[in-house]
């Protein structure tokens, strides 16, 4: 009989570790079928080792193997080099510590591989907001993302490291494979990039399905324009993207006061759009208007 595959679940965190540990509790219960063995590995990006007492905590019970390092530079690429380079068997997993996966995340991803003989099976990320959430964000619906059927082929531009599975032999001959100058966001776009141009193929399962706690911060004007602006920063925009941004911005910011009148999540929307364009074009002149590292680009 031949030996199960095995898949690493690689877990990249910096000071969350009650939404951590959550996640590490949810990693214990994921179903096989015996088709695979799963471990997982976290790397705290933090210098203090802020998640260290989490894992701990879930380590003492857990049936599953956890190991824990530290990559003390504050780089989210760095952090998942450090996370693959821990990595063994056949597959690689990549979950953000702010999600929480459905039981069957890992094996309907792996069954949807199996069927595509893809590179990479990537899964949903659904939001899962906590109490009195402003009636103007789930109108605006601005934590929705994209869904498609199971079995779909994806571009990289619809790509991401927030639910996704992988072969680690494509990690491996990938220089990396994260690039470090993408630290503070859009070094996920970056590989995915490199990874299709050189052959791969990634394909969707819609039944892997990660939750994402939208915390009340994250609801706030000031967090959603953050991440908007940081959008800004990710590679590989075209000029005509620019140019587009070009015509975009005055006309937005010129529709803003009108766009109002149609109701706040109308407004925000638009204002948000602004801001994608407005953080591209600061790019391009290398000004970097965001300071912190951690505000999530996604």
């Amino acid at each position: 009989m031949a030996k199960p595959a095995h898949v690493t679940v690689c877990i990249c965190t910096y000071r969350r570790p009650n939404q951590l540990q959550a996640m590490l509790e949810a990693l214990q219960h994921q179903s096989s079928a015996g088709a695979f063995t799963y471990s997982i590995v976290v790397v705290d990006n933090d210098l203090r080792r802020s998640a260290e007492a989490a894992v701990e905590e879930v380590r003492r019970y857990s049936r599953v193997e956890i190991r824990y390092d530290v990559e003390p530079q504050r780089n989210i690429a760095l952090a998942r080099n450090r996370a693959v380079a821990h990595a063994v068997g056949e597959f690689v997993a990549f979950i953000d510590d702010d999600e929480t996966p459905v039981e069957s995340w890992l094996e309907s991803l792996y069954r949807t591989w199996n069927a595509s003989g893809a590179d990479g099976v990537l899964g949903p990320v659904v939001p899962s907001f906590e109490s009195n959430v402003p009636q103007w964000v789930l109108r605006g619906r601005f934590f929705d993302r994209p869904r498609h059927q199971t079995g779909e082929p994806l571009d990289w531009k619809r790509t991401r490291t927030g639910n996704v599975l992988l072969k680690r032999s494509i990690l491996e001959g990938t220089a990396g494979p994260f690039d470090s100058r993408f630290g503070r966001g859009g070094e996920d776009t970056d590989l995915f990039r490199r990874l299709t141009s050189n052959g791969c193929r990634f394909v969707w399962c819609d039944e892997a399905v990660v939750y994402e706690q939208v915390t009340a911060r994250m609801c706030r004007r000031s967090y959603l324009l953050r991440r908007a602006l940081l959008r800004g920063r990710q590679p590989y925009f075209a000029t005509t993207d620019f140019a587009k941004s070009l015509l975009a911005v005055p006309v937005y910011t010129v529709a803003l006061p009108v766009l109002l009148l149609a109701g706040h999540h109308v407004f925000m929307k638009y204002l948000i759009k602004d801001c994608d364009h407005i953080g591209r074009l600061l790019a391009l002149c290398r000004i970097d208007p965001i300071k912190e590292t951690y505000v999530s680009a996604r």
